[in-house]
């Protein structure tokens, strides 16, 4: 499988300002990050809320400039040129948690959807019609030719992610930054939503980064996975090997936390690995020690993401059983 984009070393930290004093904190939101997506793979970031997830993506798209770092697509080093951001975002389209955050609501559905074109100078508005409609026709929303009239107040919060994803197909992207894409539905209809996803993928070879903090929907949906905490991979490789047989504590910790989904376990007490946070400076050291259940003195070092074997990478002192 070919390497269609590279992160190396993305870096990005925000200076946080106290309004009661003239103190201000340094935030490692993204700090020293480096993957690999491969064509037609689904690669997944996980992680708990905080912990650079979404920045990552917005530093990839040059939503926001990295302060250190690198990006490649399809071999080429991605630089501040607007051509060369350019060719990255007509080939990289980003998909929202909430529909509403990216959607402008007095625009109706054909709009919102052929913006893109719009944007880029592709075809006439005849052209740009057929389109959106092949879109909408792609992701089941039906029947289109009444959809496009609509606004986005008058649909379901399905049908609206629905028109962010005709949305994002209409360029025929290579990649999908997909950020939390089902953790807004009702439960019924995120599987159907992802197998959609899953579907298009296979159709159009499509490489997907999926962003969540759901482990069960990266285990349906993912095929390699990156645990982030705090800015930091603290584990990756193949989802069902780092899922099953987790090998840092805090991806044994997240595991912990699934909720149980047998209704006979419900009630039963279940203990989630993890310690209350020490008052410690969480930037020096392993950035878990504070909350780790087998932190040792060697934890004041920062552990490397280091090789377990040619697909598992750990940034921990300790050895998990």
């Amino acid at each position: 499988m070919d390497e269609i984009l590279r992160v190396q070393g993305l870096t990005k930290y925000f200076t946080k300002k106290s309004i009661f004093s003239s103190k201000s904190t340094t935030v490692k939101a993204v700090d020293d990050i480096s993957f690999s997506l491969k064509k037609g793979e689904v690669f997944v970031l996980a992680g708990e809320s905080g912990s650079g997830k979404s920045t990552t993506a917005r530093l990839i798209l040059k939503a926001i400039d990295a302060d250190f770092g690198k990006i490649f697509f399809n071999g080429e080093e991605i630089t501040d040129d607007p051509k060369s951001i350019k060719k990255l975002r007509m080939s990289c389209q980003m998909i929202y948690q909430d529909p509403y955050d990216s959607i402008n609501p007095r625009m109706r559905v054909h709009d919102i959807v052929s913006e893109p074109l719009e944007i880029h100078g592709i075809g006439s508005a005849e052209e740009r019609k057929k389109i959106v409609l092949e879109a909408l026709h792609e992701v089941k929303l039906e029947p289109a030719e009444d959809i496009v009239k609509k606004y986005p107040h008058t649909l379901s919060g399905g049908q609206r992610q629905r028109v962010v994803l005709a949305r994002a197909l209409v360029l025929k992207p290579k990649i999908i930054i997909a950020d939390e894409p089902v953790s807004m539905l009702d439960v019924s209809i995120r599987a159907e939503m992802l197998e959609l996803m899953e579907a298009l993928q296979k159709k159009y070879e499509i490489s997907y980064i999926y962003i969540t903090h759901d482990l069960a929907t990266a285990r349906f949906f993912g095929k390699r996975i990156a645990i982030m905490y705090l800015g930091k991979i603290v584990e990756a490789g193949p989802v069902d090997d780092v899922l099953l047989h987790p090998r840092h504590p805090y991806t044994q910790a997240l595991i912990d936390a699934i909720a149980e989904s047998n209704p006979d376990n419900l009630y039963v007490e279940k203990k989630v690995r993890i310690n209350e946070p020490l008052d410690i400076d969480v930037y020096e050291g392993c950035r878990f020690r504070a909350r780790c259940p087998y932190a040792i003195d060697k934890c004041k070092d920062e552990p490397l993401l280091e090789k377990l074997d040619s697909q598992r990478e750990v940034a921990c002192f300790v050895k998990l059983d």
